[in-house]
């Protein structure tokens, strides 16, 4: 590949904005792609994103700002994706440039609703990208922590990893440290089931249960984690690494965490829709809770998953969270 690279950043989010930031230590400039126009306008006179992690100060000269998806992707090699899984098809029906030598990096959380696939599998089987030109970043890591430049990992995942080490080197900084993989579809699902457990986490300590508990219910999450993936898709992995275990547990624990937050609310007593208003942001696990119980229904030979059962019988069947999970109590060990 070619040693001046270009990167496009598609998202206006808080974990679109900390990867730019990133991005930033080390590219010249970065295509920066995101919807609301007023957020780009204030980037531009006061350097910084008003709606998400405010205190992260940009060089506006490196950044290229613009409401036009095909403007940002049209002169960059690498596009990395951090647009929320239920938008992401409607944003990527607007593509009219030629994206066929393009690189593609998701960093979502999440299923996309119209193909039932996680992101690195919907762009191969829709837009047939190769896998080789395929990649996922994943944490464990907090937009927010980002932010305060505290240290964190990210784990790059490609089958190719010669791109996987080019994108690890441009995220890489003094508070950033990064790991290459291969497992590019373990990895994706491993960010996806984290946030359902989060949930489960959440809603449990809206619940009351306390760590003892919590101690309990994420032990059984990773073991839940790795049936669910060996599933879908069996290679030879250690789910005891960060991009697995260490996802999850940040994720079920961190105060930054949105998932679990969401979870807490729920576990309080709020409706779906009450959390999600006045959270004002889009908890991914919410969706994913509900692809992977249909992914997990339509195996004939069908894993062990009572927490993801749990948490989709609270979110989607309306079933009495405070029941639900004092049956889950018997489920775990």
């Amino acid at each position: 590949m070619k040693n001046n690279i270009k990167f496009a950043m598609l998202g206006g989010g808080s974990w679109a904005t900390a990867i730019v930031k990133m991005l930033t230590e080390n590219a010249d400039v970065v295509n920066w792609y995101m919807r609301n126009t007023d957020a780009i306008e204030h980037i531009r006179t006061q350097k910084h994103n008003p709606n998400y992690l405010s205190s992260v100060e940009f060089h506006t000269e490196q950044l290229n700002l613009t409401d036009n998806i095909n403007e940002a992707v049209a002169d960059a090699d690498v596009l990395i994706f951090a647009i929320p899984s239920a938008f992401l098809e409607s944003e990527l029906k607007q593509l009219t440039v030629d994206i066929k030598d393009k690189i593609f990096f998701s960093a979502i959380k999440g299923i996309v609703p119209e193909s039932s696939l996680i992101v690195g599998e919907h762009f191969h089987v829709n837009y047939n990208v190769p896998f080789e030109n395929i990649g996922v970043i994943t944490g464990p890591c907090h937009a927010e922590e980002v932010a305060l430049e505290r240290l964190s990992y990210l784990t790059i995942a490609c089958a190719d990893t010669e791109k996987a080490k080019l994108v690890a080197k441009h995220l890489s900084s003094d508070y950033i440290k990064t790991k290459i993989s291969d497992d590019i579809i373990g990895t994706e699902y491993a960010a996806m089931l984290k946030n359902i457990y989060a949930i489960a986490a959440g809603i449990a300590h809206g619940l009351g249960y306390g760590d003892n508990f919590q101690s309990v219910l994420m032990s059984n999450s990773i073991r839940e984690m790795k049936r669910f993936i060996k599933r879908v898709h069996k290679m030879k992995r250690n789910i005891n690494d960060s991009a697995y275990l260490g996802d999850l547990l940040v994720t079920g624990y961190s105060v930054f965490s949105r998932n679990r937050m969401f979870g807490n609310m729920i576990g309080k007593g709020y409706t779906v829709k009450s959390a999600m208003m006045e959270m004002k942001m889009v908890a991914e696990g919410y969706y994913a809770t509900k692809s992977a119980f249909l992914i997990v229904s339509k195996h004939k030979k069908k894993s062990k998953t009572p927490i993801l059962n749990a948490v989709y019988e609270v979110l989607y069947e309306n079933k009495n969270p405070k029941k639900v999970f004092k049956e889950l109590t018997e489920k775990l060990d």
